[in-house]
């Protein structure tokens, strides 16, 4: 009847929580601490519960000097570790929850036990090694250009005072680097702005095929340059879903860029604009746009980290096609925005492919 009472008390703390005796014995668990372990609710001592020394350390100094305690405590979930915040504190429990009963001041039979609470903080934690990486990244991404225009501004300031020959070189990789900063910032500012309005679905009617159409026109010369063909197979003259023009024309160009780029000269890159219900979402029509190439494609391993950002599979590479490594991150971000999915496919030597399913309403 006791572990019954404390049992239903428990389950009204919207976090896993156990109670534990003086002895450090488990009283009682909520339904939430039995799903981080089975045996939270179970007549067993703590410490063969719950087996990290921090927890078992911090329960015990709960009960020696009747103040709280917090620690840390690491749980294993399939392939991911989760860390909690656990608050030991300490609380009156009736004698009959404990063998050991001590009379209080005020005359009643008590026996100090402790109330335990796991706090999963594993995205806070996630959140801010994100935080502490992007800084890093985009301190070393701003840090390598203007590195080298202050390097070439010296040396023209200097020994190559009064040389044109060398100022028209400097001044030419100069040029690049400011246009690389530049790119860098608006792919920062693009990011930020997706990011601001994630959670508000656009509704303006888009035609799709309009917009496939205005990037192979804009990126047509590019292509030729770099010796591509640019092909657009669609199944459909109209393809309207509910959009932000402007966002959905940056996703085809950075994935269309991304291609000619990448793919080397002789590919041929193609893009397909067709009816779909797959993975939308559950009886939800939609439209699939794919752009794939016969390139070099992709290895297996880089493919679930394409669409992090700064991720890039050849960072010199990368760079000296222009790209900043936040273009994926981008398209990745829009199309959540558009409550679509993103799916890469590639296999080494043989080419990629690049799927975007958008829902039509």
């Amino acid at each position: 009847m006791q572990r019954d009472f404390y049992k239903n008390y428990l389950e009204g703390i919207p976090l896993p929580a156990m109670l534990v005796d003086s002895r450090a014995r488990i009283v009682a668990g909520n339904g939430l601490a039995v799903s981080l372990n089975p045996h939270a609710d179970q007549d067993r001592p703590l410490i063969l519960v719950f087996r990290q020394p921090s927890l078992n350390e911090a329960v015990a100094a709960c009960l020696r000097d009747g103040k709280a305690h917090r620690a840390i405590y690491l749980h294993s979930d399939g392939p991911q570790e989760h860390r909690y915040d656990v608050n030991c504190a300490p609380v009156s429990l009736p004698a009959q929850a404990s063998d050991r009963g001590l009379r209080l001041s005020g005359g009643g039979v008590s026996a100090t036990g402790v109330l335990i609470c796991f706090q999963d903080v594993t995205e806070v934690q996630q959140l801010d090694q994100m935080r502490r990486d992007f800084v890093a990244n985009v301190s070393h991404e701003l840090r390598t250009p203007l590195t080298a225009i202050l390097g070439f501004v010296e040396t023209l300031q200097g020994p190559a005072r009064g040389d044109p020959a060398a100022s028209d070189r400097f001044l030419s990789i100069m040029a690049t680097e400011a246009s690389r900063m530049n790119r860098l910032v608006g792919d920062l500012l693009s990011l930020s702005r997706v990011e601001e309005v994630s959670r508000m679905r656009p509704t303006d009617p888009v035609d799709l095929d309009q917009v496939i159409r205005s990037v192979i026109q804009n990126l047509s010369t590019m292509a030729s340059e770099a010796g591509c063909d640019l092909v657009y197979e669609r199944a459909r003259s109209e393809a309207i879903v509910p959009g932000d023009a402007d966002q959905l024309l940056q996703v085809v160009t950075n994935l269309v860029e991304n291609a000619v780029k990448y793919g080397g000269s002789g590919t041929t890159v193609t893009v397909t604009l067709e009816d779909t219900n797959e993975g939308v979402g559950v009886r939800m029509q939609g439209y699939a746009l794919s752009v794939s190439d016969n390139g070099p494609g992709i290895d297996n391993s880089h493919i679930a980290r394409l669409t992090e950002r700064f991720y890039r599979i050849d960072s010199h590479r990368s760079r000296e096609m222009g790209g900043t490594g936040l273009g994926l991150a981008i398209v990745k971000h829009i199309v959540n925005r558009h409550r679509g999915r993103m799916q890469i496919d590639s296999i080494l030597g043989e080419g990629s492919v690049f799927k975007v399913l958008i829902p039509d309403h």
